[in-house]
């Protein structure tokens, strides 16, 4: 039997943002900034085609799915994306008091 490759590796490492302190806060607002322009508009999609009864066609139909799937996507995993250490701390304060 000949020699095989022993070595495991389980650790995922991610690292954030930016390995410099000073530009997290601003990359932070930034991404901050695109979730909820995101989020916004998929939602008002969403009210567009439920209030206007002239929306309610196949092709807006379609749109108002694909804008609730967006938003439950956005949802579930921008939430997990770590946050900078000063951040950190008033994360867990907050689920803290919850």
């Amino acid at each position: 039997m000949g020699i095989r490759n022993q070595t495991s590796n389980s650790d995922f490492l991610l690292l954030g943002f930016s390995p410099h302190p000073d530009q997290q806060p601003l990359l932070f607002g930034l991404f901050l900034a695109m979730y909820l322009v995101t989020v916004l508009g998929n939602l008002l999609i969403i009210l567009a085609f439920g209030s206007d009864s002239h929306l309610h066609t196949p092709m807006y139909f379609f749109l108002a799915n694909l804008s609730f799937i967006h938003t439950c996507f956005y949802c579930t995993v921008v939430p997990k994306v770590p946050l900078p250490p000063t951040l950190q701390t008033l994360q867990w304060l907050l689920l803290w008091y919850k």
